[in-house]
């Protein structure tokens, strides 16, 4: 079975690494570490691990890094005997782990999984334990740690219809891998069961609850000013502002022509868009522009930027801002659920205590969106009529915006708890007090 999946592996990743790495260099510093995606890492690294009990995280891209970093932060000073490493997959994800973990912790990238490069690094990193954020499941690195026998763990894990349906057809392959780890901690009592039926251990899954809501921390050092950017390209002070964040293609379209109408009778209302890949940003201009709409990009804005109040729109082609754009919000709208499937996260804006408002395809967080319609904590609209008719009520009544933000925040702090909860399991695993 494994002489198979290598074979296959390599014939995939030979066809796919033309569109690998073209998106590598969408998504720019590529250059970076590069060598890291095959094992290679340079004599700092290698100093830093000498001797040491290393505990290696992974987490795939920006989402999960922004978890991991609040696991890293809990789980560190009950391990102080320990060094951690983190890997992540995009160079977005390291950007963020750059900016938000001190440089004691060694970032690296996740070896790309052919043999030889999967046991290149963990020859060199040699963990004690290793901590997946989120279903990230890689059968080499996965046999090369059963092998070593070392205690590997997935937490905040959850799976989508269609993965479930992927681990099950491919059970021969993947129940072996599942059964290997020494504790899972599941978003819910759903994916729980289901990860036990693909193969997890009873005794190894612990129904922990989302990190997404411990994630969402408001005592987070304030790196962007938003204010200052706002005022410095002339939007008044007492600006409507509506926050669309992490949207997908077609959604920024939508947002630009229900803002412009929304305009008519709220002329202070501002637009703040942020795509989920920063790299769309000139594909995001060029139907701005076909719309006549007045914007600036956030990456052309200096500290040397003066501009008079006739832009509508800001367009944020950065990473790792969201959130502080999120604080600025009178309204926000949660992108990839009117044009496109899944959803983003929710969490963080209630958090805020803002008002929320996302469209029909949120079934990347199945347990979490109910919640939050059942408390009356934010608005689930079915199309964009839907989201237009939201929007305008919203803006209209100061009191409903500010109610429904309380009552979204709430349903956050009552969800809380999971991190101590996932710390405590690995501790368990690794044998720390």
């Amino acid at each position: 079975m494994r002489w198979v999946y290598n074979v296959l592996f390599n014939i995939g990743f030979v066809l796919s690494a033309p569109f690998y790495f073209l998106k590598m260099v969408r998504r720019g510093n590529w250059e970076a570490g590069f060598g890291e995606r095959f094992g290679k890492y340079d004599h700092r690294l290698k100093q830093a691990l000498t001797n040491r009990h290393v505990v290696w995280l992974h987490a795939v891209s920006v989402g999960e890094v922004n978890l991991c970093t609040q696991l890293i932060r809990a789980l560190e000073p009950r391990i102080p005997n320990h060094k951690i490493v983190v890997s992540t997959t995009t160079s977005t994800g390291m950007a963020e782990l750059e900016k938000h973990l001190p440089s004691h912790v060694s970032h690296i990238y996740y070896p790309i999984d052919r043999r030889k490069h999967v046991q290149r690094a963990m020859g060199l990193i040699n963990p004690e334990a290793v901590i997946l954020v989120e279903a990230e499941i890689w059968p080499n690195f996965l046999w090369s740690l059963q092998r070593r026998r070392v205690p590997h763990f997935l937490v905040n894990a959850r799976l989508s219809d269609r993965s479930f349906r992927g681990y099950r057809r491919f059970a021969f392959l993947f129940r072996p891998l599942f059964a290997g780890f020494a504790g899972v901690g599941a978003q819910n009592a759903s994916d729980a069961a289901r990860l036990v039926e693909i193969g997890c251990r009873p005794e190894a899954v612990r129904v922990v609850g989302s990190l997404k809501f411990d994630a969402a921390r408001l005592d987070e050092r304030k790196l962007v000013d938003v204010d200052a950017i706002l005022g410095q390209i002339g939007v008044p002070d007492d600006a409507l502002v509506l926050v669309a964040g992490s949207t997908h293609a077609g959604e920024e379209a939508i947002l630009a022509d229900v803002a412009s109408r929304l305009r008519a009778r709220f002329p202070k209302l501002f637009l703040i868009l942020v795509p989920r890949h920063h790299e769309r940003g000139r594909e995001v201009g060029d139907q701005l522009v076909a719309r006549g709409v007045r914007f600036v990009y956030r990456t052309d804005i200096t500290p040397q930027t003066r501009r008079r109040g006739e832009l509508d729109c800001l367009v944020v082609n950065t990473t790792g801002e969201l959130r502080f754009f999120y604080a600025r919000a009178d309204v926000v709208f949660v992108g990839k659920s009117l044009t496109a499937e899944g959803g983003q996260n929710p969490i963080e804006p209630a958090a805020l205590g803002k008002p929320v408002v996302f469209g029909p395809h949120m079934q990347n967080f199945p347990q979490v969106v109910p919640q939050f319609i059942a408390r009356n904590g934010a608005i689930q609209v079915p199309d964009a009529a839907g989201l237009e008719r939201a929007l305008e009520r919203l803006l209209a009544d100061p009191a409903e915006r500010d109610a429904l933000g309380k009552r979204g925040q709430a349903v956050v702090r009552e969800n809380q708890g999971s991190l101590e909860k996932t710390v405590e399991m690995i501790l368990e695993g690794i044998g720390e007090a």
